[in-house]
C-alpha cells in the first residue's frame, strides 16, 4: 500500500499486444520487466509488468485466445493503449461514489485482477472514450 494515498494514484498503463515479445521495445527504452508472467483467466490474458516509477507500471496484455476481450480488442483496433488504471484507497467505496455520480461500470461487482487486487472498469462511454480501471493496487 502507498502511505497517505490521496484519492487516486496512477497504478499502470495497460497496452494490448499480440505477443509478449513486444517487451523488447520497452526494455530497449530501459524498463525492466518482472520475470513472472501472470495468467488472469477471468480476463483471458497473460500479463507482464515493468515499473515506471515508485507508483506506476507498464502492463502488457497478451490475449490467451482470439475470443477473449483483449483478443477481440486487437482484432478490432490493433495493438496499442488499452486502459489506464488508478489505485484508490477503497475501491468498493470509489465505485459506489462514481456510480452515484452517473458513471457506468463494465461489471456490477468488483473482480480479482492481476496481482490479486480488486478491480473494476469505468465504461468508456462514461469517460469520453477512455477505459479507466480502478484498483485496490497490486499485492507484492
Amino acid at each position: 500500500m502507498i502511505p497517505e494515498l490521496d484519492d487516486a494514484v496512477l497504478d499502470h498503463i495497460a497496452i494490448a499486444v499480440s505477443s509478449l515479445e513486444r517487451i523488447k521495445v520497452w526494455e530497449d527504452l530501459g524498463l525492466k520487466f518482472h520475470p513472472e508472467r501472470e495468467v488472469v483467466s477471468d480476463q483471458g490474458v497473460t500479463t507482464a509488468f515493468a515499473p515506471i516509477d515508485h507508483h506506476a507500471h507498464i502492463e502488457l496484455l497478451e490475449p490467451t485466445g482470439p475470443d477473449t476481450p483483449i483478443g477481440k480488442f486487437i482484432a478490432n483496433r490493433g495493438e496499442g493503449l488499452h486502459h489506464l488504471c488508478f489505485k484508490v484507497k477503497d475501491v468498493k467505496a470509489k465505485q459506489a461514489e462514481l456510480e452515484a455520480r452517473g458513471y457506468k461500470f463494465i461489471y456490477p461487482e468488483l473482480r480479482v485482477g492481476a496481482g490479486g487486487c480488486l478491480v473494476n472498469f469505468i465504461h468508456p462511454k462514461s469517460t469520453g472514450g477512455v477505459l479507466i480501471e480502478i484498483s485496490s493496487g497490486r499485492h507484492s
